[in-house]
């Protein structure tokens, strides 16, 4: 008997910071768990200003520095991810929003908020893209391993609605 994959997708305004880090963190959270093969990870954004592009410098050496791989390009969500993936998470209340506007009526993906997950109950993580330093990519980096760890947590226990 083989188990369908499930299939997750993360998203923010422009999938050039939050998302792609969220997307690699998630990626090897299930990895290191051993059930990375029952997943496909992506990530997209609700805008397309990033579409074709690798994230940000600051993204990338913040994935890096904790030894994480991400070769993927910017892409912006479109109205098939609905019903290709099982979950659809955003990073803040506007993205939720938008992301509910977007939805196909009756789709297949649950529409959820990442932060929602945080065991901290940080619920927002917040757009880093115009500070000047890393320490916004690092609070992502951070806030996305736990709230992986949380969502998988709670969705081998059935409390995922």
């Amino acid at each position: 008997m083989s188990e369908d994959k499930k299939k997750a997708l993360f998203v923010c305004l422009g999938n050039s910071c939050r998302s792609p880090i969220a997307e690699a963190v998630f990626q090897n959270t299930v990895n290191k768990m051993a059930i990375g093969h029952l997943w496909e990870v992506d990530s997209a954004g609700l805008a397309d200003w990033n579409v074709g592009y690798s994230p940000t410098d600051r993204a990338l050496n913040t994935m890096r520095k904790h030894g994480l791989r991400y070769n993927n390009v910017g892409r912006q969500i479109n109205n098939d991810d609905f019903n290709n993936f099982d979950f659809i998470f955003g990073m803040d209340e506007m993205n939720i929003r938008d992301l509910k506007s977007l939805a196909p009526e009756n789709c297949k993906a649950k529409v959820l908020l990442l932060g929602d997950y945080d065991p901290e109950g940080e619920r927002i993580i917040r757009d880093p893209y115009f500070d000047n330093h890393d320490r916004g990519f690092e609070k992502c980096y951070e806030q996305a391993v736990r709230c992986s760890k949380g969502f998988l947590e709670q969705l081998e226990k059935g409390n995922v609605k």
